[in-house]
């Protein structure tokens, strides 16, 4: 048992220290600053170091260097529901390509027992990167506390505040402007559920931001858009397939469903399909995020292109510059979007 015990037992810096014939400060350099000693000092204590099977505690390193080596996105909802949607997993794709760059880890923070507030307090990283934030959230005070840079994505641009956006009304006011022109006037519209960051009384929320160029277009039409037109979607899949269901059973039938996201959509197409309805010909389909299933599903998906992975790949490299104390060119990034009209939507 003995034995064991011993044969278990993790090297550490004193055991090279002692093996090497150099200080345990010498040997911290040698892993976390080589340049504060020599070539050879540095050479003897890793090659002793990789004769003893050591390997440097995480933890312990990043303690000394002062940084976690990690940034944090904040996921804008419950893991359940944000990591089913294609458009966020594409954010996190261009996240975690500018991580691996600077040789970070990206860690995915949830809600922690419901509050982000919570979560943010708890999270072991460098800098912080949401979904949907706004300046005048309590979070926001959190992380200035904590002294932590941050950048929001789909946020409320403000000066305390970097971000990453296009403008979301503007592309929902040209997307209605199409679905009117070819001739919709009884329309369901498929809303974006509140995210952990946001409240449904915030105006500058995106899913009011998309509402507002909804409703700019039809005033220009001469109409109004009700309350009871409005559904609201977790987007996912699954709920797509809900909420078509449920637009398929109303009484008065739309003939136009306006996503404001693919994923939703598709399941809309889906459930369509298992009624034995055709998209375009019984009923219309639209979307937003313009995700790769979009080109994929029959009919393909008309939508807003909306370019997910440069979102979040423009977000991450602000944050490290914001990081390494640099001066950002520009803490407010509008990029372009694009309407693409494919086969989902039929003109009457």
């Amino acid at each position: 048992m003995e034995e064991n015990s011993t044969v278990s037992k993790r090297p550490t810096i004193k055991d090279i220290a002692r093996e090497s014939g150099y200080s345990k400060t010498a040997v911290s350099f040698a892993f976390n600053a080589p340049s504060r000693i020599s070539e050879k000092a540095c050479r003897q204590i890793l090659e002793t170091a990789e004769r003893l099977g050591y390997i440097p505690d995480p933890m312990a390193r990043n303690f000394s260097l002062r940084r976690h080596l990690s940034i944090g996105f904040l996921l804008p909802q419950v893991v359940q529901f944000s990591l089913q949607n294609p458009y966020t997993q594409q954010v996190v794709l261009g996240i975690g390509n500018v991580c691996e760059k600077y040789g970070y880890t990206l860690t995915l923070i949830p809600p922690l027992h419901k509050s982000i507030t919570e979560a943010v307090r708890n999270a072991a990283v460098d800098g912080l990167i949401t979904m949907g934030m706004q300046v005048e959230m309590e979070i926001v005070s959190v992380m200035q506390t904590r002294l932590l840079p941050y950048v929001t994505i789909d946020g409320t641009p403000d000066a305390q505040m970097p971000s990453v956006n296009i403008d979301d009304e503007q592309a929902c006011y040209e997307m209605m402007h199409m679905v009117l022109e070819a001739g919709h006037r009884n329309i369901a519209f498929v809303s974006l559920s509140e995210d952990a960051f946001a409240s449904p009384a915030k105006a500058e929320s995106v899913p009011n931001k998309r509402m507002r160029g909804y409703r700019r277009a039809m005033a220009e039409a001469g109409l109004a858009l009700d309350a009871s037109q409005v559904l609201v979607s977790e987007c996912t899949m699954e709920d797509g397939i809900r909420i078509g269901k449920t637009i398929l059973a109303l009484e008065n039938r739309p003939t136009c469903v306006v996503a404001m996201s693919d994923i939703v959509a598709i399941g809309c197409i889906l459930a369509c399909n298992q009624a034995g309805l055709r998209v375009p010909d019984d009923i219309s389909i639209v979307g937003f995020d313009n995700i790769d299933e979009s080109s994929y599903i029959v009919p393909q998906l008309t939508t807003v292109d909306q370019p997910a992975k440069e979102k979040g790949r423009l977000a991450a490299e602000a944050l490290f510059t914001m990081i390494n104390k640099e001066t950002l060119e520009s803490v407010h990034m509008e990029i372009p979007y694009r309407i693409i009209r494919r086969e989902s939507l039929k003109r009457l």
